[in-house]
């Protein structure tokens, strides 16, 4: 098995430290790599300290370009499956062995952490809800299915995945585009249940009105993803 764990970062010096321990603690074999978005603190420091692998990015891709360049590398070295944890202790490794079991034990290619699917209804603000509920809606005629947490960054993906993500990855808030573009490659994905926790240092840069953004923006997104798809679909 080729297991590299991945975490994408931007300024989160003040979280990055445990979330590496932790990951360290639970997986102690795998190697982690953080893919250091240009930030202006300590984030490299503190990753190298805590014995990590860090790709830097020469200027700030946003959250797309810096999952993709993880994706990209990991895909050159042969890694089989890639795990993404954020940098701001909201995931929980102990997670990270179910994502692994149902990658390898179905023919899923991309596994996504839940935080809707055990019962629970995480607090977060009437904007991030309400475009949650949207995304939900929006999501299920195209994708054939109920997606319950379609924003969720805790993701494992197959190396089959990990190939399309490697050359084309959505820039900005990929989570909800990269499902459509699974879909349409003919891919699987699956949900499994987790918990999630407060972040652990830091602050969101996610303000209310940048979630109302980012719910305009996806929508957009999806709907330019899926028009360029019957476009070379008709021209076949």
């Amino acid at each position: 098995m080729r297991l590299l764990i991945l975490v994408p970062a931007f300024n989160e010096e003040a979280a990055l430290g445990s979330v590496i321990r932790e990951l360290r603690q639970t997986m102690p074999d795998v190697p982690v790599l953080v893919v250091d978005d240009s930030s202006t603190d300590s984030t490299v420091a503190v990753a190298r300290a805590c014995g990590a692998e860090v790709l830097s990015m020469p200027h700030h891709l946003g959250l797309g370009g810096c999952v993709q360049a993880g994706y990209k590398l990991a895909y050159e070295l042969g890694y089989e499956y890639v795990v993404r944890v954020d940098g701001d202790g909201q995931h929980d490794p102990a997670y990270i062995a179910r994502i692994l079991e149902v990658l390898q034990s179905t023919s899923c290619d991309m596994v996504i952490g839940s935080r809707y699917l055990n019962g629970d209804h995480p607090y977060t603000n009437w904007v991030r809800g309400a475009g949650i509920w949207a995304f939900r809606l929006m999501l299920r005629p195209i994708l054939g299915k109920t997606v319950h947490d379609p924003t969720s960054g805790f993701v494992g993906l197959k190396r089959t995945a990990l190939a399309i993500f490697s050359r084309s990855f959505p820039l900005e808030y990929p989570e909800i585009e990269a499902l459509v573009v699974l879909q349409r490659k003919r891919f699987q994905f699956q949900e499994v249940p987790c918990r999630m926790r407060p972040r652990k240092g830091g602050r969101s840069s996610i303000t209310a009105v940048k979630s109302l953004y980012y719910i305009v923006h996806v929508m957009l997104g999806v709907f330019v993803n899926i028009l360029r798809f019957e476009g070379r679909r008709r021209s076949r």
